[in-house]
């Protein structure tokens, strides 16, 4: 792999943001805007009753790190359609470019964006609620690492599925994280869902990752048991990259045989 030409399809994507600067509203706007909603919501949730927690920091804390997972998979996706969208896909593979190192050019575009992001709202979150995501300490890396990994897992997943489905299939990568949270636990605990759907969070990284943040938060100490289920999501999120990214490069030979690539542009339907 050429980091060279992974860093090109990633300099491509800053070239565009720079040239057009609204492109960051895509970025920034909308988990800015949950910030601010959520921020508000806890706040006037924590004025009933006498909560032996604050409700700011179990919803914001848990909020800016699903922001997280949500920016890495969308900032993949993103940078893919802007490529279908200019009718520039096809122009890539022109070129000596190899499929894994313009997929290594999303996953750097989506990681910065995502980062940049994070940084971002965290800072509002603390000059606007008085709220520091990193208190939590050194545990907030194991935290960061299983969503980094579970979020680049969707992003690679969901831009396989657009590529073999065509550009009008984009509407399934956007509401994946909203669906995808409610089997997370991202707001509540795992065990208010019924059974079934219970059964269904036990195979979804971040919801190991949702269950410890909030046993940390109530009891301030890191235990063993805590410890296996982040070693659980670890390995779980580190399978579904590995599924993720075989499943993009048997598409792509799929393309490449049937044709499909070659007649692949933003206006199929």
């Amino acid at each position: 792999m050429s980091i060279k030409r992974v860093y090109a399809i990633f300099i491509r994507q800053w070239f565009l943001i720079r040239g057009n600067p609204t492109r960051l509203i895509s970025i920034f706007l909308w988990a800015l805007l949950d910030i601010v909603l959520w921020g508000f919501v806890s706040k006037y949730l924590g004025t009933f009753g006498k909560a032996t927690f604050s409700f700011t920091t179990v919803i914001l804390g848990a909020l800016l790190l699903w922001e997280f997972t949500s920016q890495i998979q969308q900032g993949i996706m993103r940078s893919f359609l802007e490529d279908i969208w200019s009718n520039n896909f096809i122009n890539f593979f022109a070129s000596p470019l190899r499929i894994k190192e313009y997929l290594g050019g999303l996953v750097t575009t989506g990681t910065v964006a995502s980062l940049s992001g994070f940084f971002i709202i965290a800072l509002l979150a603390g000059f606007a609620f008085g709220y520091n995501i990193f208190k939590i300490g050194i545990y907030i890396l194991p935290f960061l690492l299983v969503l980094f990994i579970f979020g680049m897992a969707i992003g690679i997943f969901i831009t396989a599925v657009i590529l073999r489905l065509g550009p009008s299939a984009e509407w399934l990568g956007w509401p994946i994280p909203t669906v995808l949270s409610v089997f997370s636990g991202v707001f509540y605990p795992i065990s208010t869902l019924p059974l079934s759907l219970r059964i269904v969070s036990k195979i979804i990284p971040a919801s190991y990752v949702f269950e410890s943040l909030r046993s940390i938060l109530a009891k301030n100490i890191f235990s063993f048991e805590l410890g296996a289920n982040l070693v659980i999501g670890f390995t779980l999120a580190l399978i579904y990259l590995f599924l993720a990214y075989g499943f993009f490069i048997r598409i792509y030979r799929y393309s490449l045989k049937s044709g499909s690539l070659a007649r692949f542009n933003s206006e199929e339907l």
